[in-house]
């Protein structure tokens, strides 16, 4: 079965971290961030990352949060969706966004070195900056379905 073929179907995320070149690990959604990540056996994805424990908006509507409450949602959710392809020989999936949270993504490539052991899939950043310092992100999903 092609990796492919093995990554499609539902998967909830178990660990969120980042790993500086010094050895220290940040996790930029707290330690028990919570997400989910759809493959679609069509090549499409979608990725919804969250901190747990996000303030509610006090007027009780998404359209009249304060800019506080919108800069703390903001900042502890990441969501995004498109089509996906698998680099089998490199061991890469690359996610071609369409449509994110952080409008910055839209249109990007994002590269993730994977990992699929029996119910789990690691995903892998190429280093990257966070918060100005060379860092690779580290997840870990568990299948769900």
């Amino acid at each position: 079965m092609s990796h492919q073929a093995r990554l499609v179907g539902a998967w909830k995320l178990v660990e969120f971290e980042f790993r500086k070149t010094d050895g220290t690990v940040v996790h930029p959604f707290g330690e028990k961030a919570r997400g989910c990540i759809i493959y679609t056996d069509r090549g499409e994805y979608s990725a919804q990352l969250m901190r747990r424990g996000r303030p509610h908006l006090a007027a009780g509507d998404q359209l009249k949060g304060t800019p506080a409450e919108v800069a703390a949602n903001f900042e502890g959710c990441i969501s995004y969706f498109g089509r996906y392809e698998v680099e089998e020989s490199e061991g890469v999936i690359v996610h071609h966004v369409e449509a994110s949270l952080f409008p910055n993504m839209e249109g990007t490539r994002q590269r993730r070195f994977f990992e699929l052991k029996g119910d789990e899939l690691v995903l892998r950043t190429p280093p990257t900056r966070l918060r100005g310092e060379k860092a690779v992100g580290v997840l870990v999903w568990r299948r769900l379905i």
